[in-house]
């Protein structure tokens, strides 16, 4: 069954994207994140013909479901994102893009020490302000009592959202499917709170710009070393910046032609990327240190800043090593 139409990769996709060009028209944008098993995402897709509608999932199972509905109903203003809400957010959505932001159930990540993980933020709700056009509605649902006051304590210091009841929140919203979980809560003895507020008309400063895309980084040197060599010594390393955090976790040899590659992770606002990074040799003589595009990776201003620190540890392998020429954008240094 080809889905194609309806699951799409925010990796994939351009920064930020034309949502007009994807759904064919200009309409209302409706975003839910964490759409779980679909319902309400169906659902709000089928009720607001007039909107395009669009549902953001990291789940894979959860994805694939989503787009298989919205085929069956042959539903073209509805699409599923493969994504973490916020990058969908950041990279993809334009400010003052959104009419509406749908949040239902989002992980309570119970433990304190994982408290940190939850979705709702400080710094998200700043985000989401910036995303959200002035009146814009915003609807979260959570059974998670202790998840609900989270809730309320963040929104109620925002100067970005008020609440549209005379309330905070309320325990119940006829105007709402009960989806599978919801119910699955109820029967569990859980009470839900949903908050149905609004975008205030106060300006968010928006610190959170389009991700930049740059060149395929490369980086050209000269080392009298073999590839055999540089893989026996290489080690474990990490390296962090204000704007990155990166990790060199392994290096393999290529049996085919000598190359090799290093298992990078890269972690920047507002994404992290596994990605490839190599070391091949050319016939000059010279070695370039570049990175693989297995996966779709995405050239970022991170990606550079792991492409100069390879760099700079293959230099500082040997000392009549050198670097010939660069295109990453900071000093790497001989």
């Amino acid at each position: 069954m080809d889905t194609s139409l309806w699951l799409l990769h925010s990796l994939r996709l351009d920064w930020p994207v034309d949502w007009t060009a994807v759904f064919g028209r200009s309409a209302p944008l409706l975003l839910e994140i964490g759409f779980g098993g679909a319902d309400f995402l169906v659902d709000l897709t089928v009720s607001r013909p007039e909107a395009n509608v669009i549902g953001v999932e990291l789940s894979l199972p959860s994805l694939k479901k989503g787009a298989k509905k919205l085929q069956a109903g042959d539903l073209r203003n509805g699409r599923v994102v493969q994504g973490a809400g916020q990058l969908v957010l950041w990279a993809l959505c334009l400010p003052d893009s959104l009419d509406e932001v749908y949040i239902n159930f989002p992980d309570p990540w119970p433990k304190e020490r994982h408290h940190g993980r939850r979705l709702i933020s400080d710094t998200f709700l700043h985000l989401l302000a910036t995303r959200l056009k002035a009146g814009g509605r915003l609807d979260i649902a959570t059974d998670h009592a202790d998840y609900a006051a989270w809730i309320v304590r963040h929104l109620e210091r925002s100067p970005y959202f008020v609440s549209r009841l005379p309330t905070t929140y309320v325990n119940e919203d006829p105007e709402r499917i009960t989806t599978k979980y919801e119910q699955k809560g109820f029967d569990e003895g859980r009470a839900g709170h949903y908050f149905k507020w609004r975008r205030t008309e106060t300006p968010a400063p928006n610190l959170f710009p389009i991700p930049k895309e740059l060149p395929m980084p490369h980086v050209v040197l000269q080392s009298p070393l073999s590839l055999e060599e540089i893989s026996r010594r290489f080690t474990p390393q990490s390296d962090r910046s204000e704007n990155a955090r990166i990790e060199l976790l392994e290096m393999f040899q290529s049996t085919r032609d000598g190359k090799l590659l290093v298992e990078a992770y890269v972690r920047e606002e507002p994404l992290a990327q596994r990605v490839g990074l190599t070391i091949r040799r050319r016939e000059p003589g010279d070695m370039v240190v570049g990175l693989h595009e297995v996966g779709f990776p995405r050239p970022t201003p991170g990606i550079q800043l792991a492409i100069a620190h390879l760099a700079r540890w293959v230099v500082g392998l040997d000392p009549a090593s050198a670097i010939v020429r660069s295109n990453v954008g900071v000093e790497i240094g001989d």
